[in-house]
């Protein structure tokens, strides 16, 4: 397995902050990007943070995460590239 050398400048070109606080846009490639939003639920009254996968303004997948784990996940995923050279 090849490990590519991904600097930090890189990771934040990727990164763009559109609309406001909220929502965020990960540039994948090909087209496609990882959405990370603040959304509300008018049937249960609750905030929760939507992590989707989109192209051409059409959502793929999507999963909804509790706004309380938002941090333990980034937390999780930092520890999980550490630990596998990513």
């Amino acid at each position: 397995m090849v490990k590519k050398n991904i600097s930090e400048e890189n990771i934040e070109e990727n990164i763009e902050e559109k609309s406001g606080d909220g929502y965020v846009e990960i540039k994948m490639g090909g087209g496609w990007y990882m959405t990370i939003s603040l959304a509300h639920s008018d049937r249960f009254e609750k905030e929760y943070v939507e992590l989707a996968k989109e192209r051409g303004g059409m959502k793929k997948s999507r999963f909804n995460l509790n706004p309380a784990h938002v941090r333990m996940l980034g937390e999780a995923l930092i520890k999980f590239a550490d630990d596998n050279g990513l």
